[in-house]
């Protein structure tokens, strides 16, 4: 597997020279191509700084982000906007969809914008609507959509670029029970059959369970790694479960 994202010892101070917090301490760790990696912490542990610094909303005090071999941390200007657009896929807790725009509308807008031929825009839609369930409210606006059929238009939007990486923050914070479950299985059948490479910041330990791997981050540094494996989803939810008590946070509201 070939190596897409690299994080190298960054850290990342907030505030002035009389008040410094450190949100990151010497961070550094490797994801792979085809890989679904969680990022998991308390709230202040400094899981959102790592994701801002990595989709470039925030930047880094010191260390070096890699994505697909091209050192973001040196990039300004146009080639940033152009990093943004074509590498990176950004699935938001509020959705942050157009209102003014239905859910096809919506997804094809990226494709556009990239002066992507209509026919093909349209092939692509269609395809991944399929692939997602929401062939239905393709036509509709986001009013006129449940949370998790807005979810899913998110992702759909975030994946038809093909991007190198996909970020997600908190994807199931603004979800019942059987649209996040829907929306995971989304993100599972993404991951596996396109593949897509999927990097996810969440507090519930049962989103991380469709993970492959789950970081955890304690005070701004890397506190914890597991790895699923072979193991059934259950029995990795129960092993996430006991490194959040570990961490400790309340295993009860990770649930």
């Amino acid at each position: 597997m070939s190596e897409i994202l690299k994080i190298d010892n960054i850290e990342k101070y907030y505030g002035s020279k009389s008040s410094l917090t450190k949100a990151l301490d010497g961070v550094s760790f490797n994801v792979y191509e085809g890989e679904f990696v969680a990022i998991m912490g308390a709230s202040g542990s400094g899981k959102t700084t790592l994701l801002n610094c990595i989709s470039t909303i925030d930047k880094v005090s010191s260390g070096h982000i890699t994505v697909d071999g091209t050192d973001i941390t040196k990039l300004k200007g146009n080639a940033l906007n152009k990093f943004r657009r074509d590498e990176l896929g950004f699935i938001f807790q509020d959705f942050n969809l157009l209102d003014t725009m239905t859910a096809y509308e919506n997804i094809a807008l990226a494709l556009s914008i990239k002066g992507v031929s209509a026919w093909v825009i349209d092939k692509k839609i269609k395809e991944i609507a399929e692939s997602l369930g929401i062939t239905e409210v393709l036509n509709k606006y986001p009013y006129q959509m449940s949370g998790g059929q807005k979810q899913r238009i998110a992702a759909a939007r975030a994946i038809i670029t093909e991007p190198k990486l996909v970020l997600a923050d908190e994807p199931t914070g603004a979800l019942d029970s059987k649209s996040s479950k829907m929306l995971l299985e989304s993100f599972k059948y993404l991951n596996e059959e396109i593949p897509a490479t999927i990097l996810m910041v969440t507090h519930d330990a049962f989103s991380a369970s469709y993970a492959k791997r789950v970081i955890f981050i304690k005070d701004g540094k890397i506190f914890n790694e597991i790895i699923k494996g072979d193991r059934s989803r259950k029995e990795f939810f129960t092993e996430i479960i006991s490194v959040i008590s570990l961490l400790g946070g309340d295993a009860g509201d990770a649930v």
